[in-house]
């Protein structure tokens, strides 16, 4: 009986420390996840000059030369984004950005404001 209790310790045990194990692994491997548009543009000089990532639908996209600019719609907000080295992707393509949010200015209820583009990637 008491072989049998402290196997079952045993194994709660190691499957607490494999969960955790796995959580761990997937914060230090990823790069911090996406913050969510509607943060930034909430208090955008918090932001201002940081690199963030964000993920959503691109709207609005115009490109030419590798040059781009598209805006990026999470559900919570939506942000331009700027490039000089990707183009724009297709207006309803699902992606992910990682770049230099910029501030430019708040005017009452309005931020406007650029990530400018450094990586994308596919959520």
């Amino acid at each position: 009986m008491f072989v049998h209790a402290g196997l079952h310790r045993r194994r709660v045990f190691s499957g607490v420390a494999i969960a955790a194990a796995l959580t761990l692994a997937l914060i230090v491997g990823c790069k911090g996840g996406t913050t969510p548009v509607k943060q930034l543009l909430d208090d955008p000089s918090r932001f201002d000059h940081q690199v963030v990532r964000i993920a959503g639908d691109v709207e609005d996209a115009a490109g030419v030369l590798g040059y781009g600019v598209y805006r990026v719609n999470d559900g919570t907000g939506t942000l331009t984004v700027l490039t000089q080295t990707n183009g724009a992707p297709r207006s309803g393509a699902q992606v992910g950005v990682e770049g230099e949010f910029r501030n430019g200015f708040t005017l009452g209820t309005e931020s406007i404001a650029v990530l400018m583009e450094q990586k994308r990637y596919t959520p």
